[in-house]
């Protein structure tokens, strides 16, 4: 019996209960991949008419809704009418309805022309009112958006529920793919299309109309560079500029524009990034006052009015406007990156596409829009030819006309009869059947009758401009230079050049004075300001402890500390807070998170890491070496280099030799000590090399304790150890004086 119940478990045939597993492959295959595709190209990819669906969907329904050209309706009731479209929640409906307006500030040509509350781009804070209180109407503007589409230009296809038609693209008449901004995160993929000059792309799209060879650095000279509705400068590198434009990938830096206003002393923020929000600006520049990192301001405020964008910064009396702004571009979002990804739907397949590949895409979406257009206009033409024809025909003999409708007895006669009578089509005779009693004279006939020649010359055009693509690409051209006369702007954001640019220097951030630093043996260091090196108070130490670095410089250059396990820490002298002679200062192992039974050696202050310059290193084991500072240069600044020079044995002195050699006193334990000049030790090219035998240690158990370069600290009898050839035993102590 178990056996059998073990074989119902596992048998799904004889007991269908049991659920079947699905390899990982086939759940991607069957169920992921629908949804993503599904994602791509029906919600977060816009099409080469520039719009994503739920964009398409609610401008179309408010065009149904005669709100081209008549009064505004409240919001509540578009976003209702949109959902016939669009069953995604009227809360998704109204935020796209809020990016498309004029007043929130978002597109350089916006399509609502709205009133009320609508919330800011550049503000997360200055929310939207809610759509019952909100009205809108489409913008003049959208007239270009919907050119042909009552003449077939696109295809309709019906909506959710099969109850209505929508279009499945917009048969725009400019490129609004490259005007209208566009950002959305599909599945394994995203886009960030940035707003570029209406008036520049199509002057771009003309050339390239005109000479589809026309290049990128050809088209670099037309579109300029990107343009958004906030203003701001672009700083412009031009070979950047032409990557993004070829390849559709890369970034930009933007920056505020300011002014400094001598009568408040205060500046004044008039634009900002398109990335960027004045909430996160202030938070940023708020921390920065309070850290002391923006000492020269007093107040940051929002002084947004009526009159536009506006972020205030009060001054303190003395302080520089020009260094103020180059904190706040250096630490704030004032200055910011632009992230472009032209990732877009052509015929619903995801491509990424630069700007050239995608105007020459849009050129030929449109000519596919003007000639449906121009079909569908060909054959209305000839039915209306067709149907004057047929009246032409009966002006030669009207009477007949009325004798056969009079003398026809049935009214399903009345059409056949007709076009036996006079020759005509069924489409003829019907027409002319349903014209009025009182039409059915020589002077109404004549008059429609006129007509006939000029359609046939319209007939005769659409046909040559179908025929000839020079023509249709003149008609494209003709459009848009309308486009451009009649909604073409200045650019609003300003370019300039990367040279121009002043790169502020690394210590603009704190205040730089005068100060003293100070190593001990045991790790201990402090930073004295100048009243406290002036101070009569002894330092105070550890008991056992001595002061084996010291050095007068200021606040802006860094400290390299060394340590006995072959590490070397980098940190900036404002890092460190001012300690008085009285304390014990801040303990090096601690404060830069130092490796376990990980000590502190020796210490020394740089602005730069100059090669001319070197660092000698002397091991417990007797042995040391020069090593050129320029061995430690990176591409980054390290907090902390591994590796910096041997670990065989300990480190006990790190000296550091500038332009002239350092004198290095050196002890061992065993009670011998020598006094050398730098310049003795030979320089390796190996930062990790051993190095070679400076003092010579008779027993395994005898190490260097002691190393130094403060030789009016060790004592006047130092120089009797002097030695002029290494390697060397050094010199008995036992009836010499020294401090140590």
């Amino acid at each position: 019996m178990a056996k059998k119940k073990k074989t119902e478990l596992i048998n799904p045939k004889e007991n269908e209960s049991v659920a079947t597993v699905q390899p990982i492959t086939e759940t991607l295959v069957k169920n992921y991949m629908p949804y993503a595709m599904s994602v791509i190209v029906s919600r977060a990819i816009p099409e080469i008419d520039g719009f994503k669906p739920s964009h398409r969907k609610l401008l179309y329904t408010m065009y149904t809704m005669g709100l081209l050209t008549g009064h505004r309706m409240k919001s509540a009731s578009i976003v209702g009418q949109t959902m016939f479209l669009h069953p995604h929640g009227d809360a998704s409906i109204y935020e796209t309805m809020v990016r498309l307006t004029r007043d929130n500030e978002t597109l350089l040509h916006p399509f609502i022309d709205s009133k009320g509350s609508f919330g800011k781009q550049y503000s997360r804070d200055m929310a939207y009112a809610a759509a019952r209180y909100t009205e809108a109407k489409l913008d003049p503007f959208c007239n270009e958006l919907f050119d042909g589409i009552n003449k077939d230009a696109v295809d309709f296809v019906p909506n959710y529920d099969n109850t209505r038609e929508e279009p499945v693209l917009l048969p725009t008449s400019f490129p609004n793919i490259l005007v209208s901004p566009n950002l959305g995160i599909a599945v394994g993929m995203a886009c960030s299309i940035c707003s570029f000059n209406l008036a520049e792309i199509c002057d771009g799209t003309i050339a390239l109309l005109k000479n589809p060879k026309t290049t990128v650095d050809r088209l670099l000279d037309i579109i300029k560079a990107p343009d958004f509705p906030g203003g701001a400068k672009i700083i412009y590198d031009r070979a950047q500029m032409q990557k993004i434009y070829e390849t559709g990938v890369g970034s930009f830096k933007m920056r505020a524009k300011y002014e400094y206003i001598k009568k408040t002393n205060s500046i004044d923020i008039l634009e900002i990034p398109n990335s960027s929000c004045i909430e996160e600006i202030m938070k940023k520049a708020t921390d920065m006052i309070k850290t002391g990192k923006l000492r020269e301001v007093t107040d940051v405020r929002d002084a947004i009015d009526l009159g536009g964008f506006k972020l205030t910064f009060d001054l303190k009396r003395d302080a520089d406007p020009e260094l103020v702004m180059q904190k706040l571009f250096s630490a704030t979002a004032l200055e910011n990156s632009f992230d472009c990804n032209f990732n877009i739907l052509v015929e619903g397949t995801p491509m990424q596409l630069g700007v050239r590949e995608i105007l020459l895409e849009w050129i030929k979406f449109r000519t596919k829009c003007l000639t449906r257009q121009l079909k569908f206009e060909l054959g209305k033409k000839e039915d209306k030819l067709e149907l004057l024809l047929g009246l032409a025909a009966i002006l030669l003999d009207i009477d007949k006309a009325i004798r056969i409708i009079r003398n026809t007895e049935l009214e399903e006669e009345v059409v056949p009869n007709l076009a036996a009578g006079f020759n005509l089509t069924t489409r003829q005779a019907e027409y002319i059947a349903e014209i009025k009693l009182r039409n059915l004279n020589r002077q109404y006939i004549i008059n429609r009758v006129q007509e006939i020649e000029s359609i046939k010359q319209e007939i005769e055009e659409i046909r040559e401009t179908l025929r000839d693509d020079l023509k249709l690409k003149a008609m494209i051209i003709s459009q848009l230079q309308a486009v451009k006369k009649k909604y073409g702007k200045p650019r609003k954001t300003e370019i300039i050049g990367k040279e121009d640019i002043v790169k502020p220097e690394e210590d603009i951030f704190f205040e730089n004075y005068n100060c003293r630093l100070v190593l001990t043996r045991g790790g201990y260091f402090k930073k004295l300001s100048t009243q406290g090196m002036r101070s009569a108070d002894e330092q105070k130490l550890k008991e056992g402890d001595f002061v084996i670095y010291t050095e007068d410089t200021d606040n802006r250059g860094d400290v390299l500390f060394f340590t006995d396990k072959g590490q070397i820490y980098r940190a900036r002298v404002c890092d460190f807070d001012i300690s008085k002679p009285s304390q014990m200062g801040d303990y090096i192992p601690a404060k830069l998170s130092m490796d376990d039974d990980e000590h502190v050696v020796g210490c020394k202050m740089i602005y730069e890491l100059i090669k001319e310059h070197h660092m000698v290193y002397i091991f417990e084991n007797g042995k040391g070496l020069r090593v050129s500072l320029g061995a430690y240069e990176a591409k980054s600044r390290r907090r902390k280099i591994s590796g910096a020079y041997s670990a065989d044995s300990p480190l006990v002195g790190a000296i550091y030799e500038g332009k002239d050699p350092k004198p290095i006193f050196i002890r061992s334990d065993a009670g011998r000590a020598m006094l050398i000049k730098s310049s003795l030790i030979p320089e390796k090219a190996t930062r990790t090399a051993s190095g070679v035998q400076i003092m010579q240690l008779p027993k395994k158990v005898v190490k260097v304790d002691l190393v130094t370069d403060r030789i009016e600290d060790v004592g006047t009898d130092a120089t009797k150890c002097k030695k002029n050839a290494i390697p060397s035993t050094g010199t008995s102590v036992a009836q010499l004086s020294f401090n140590f």
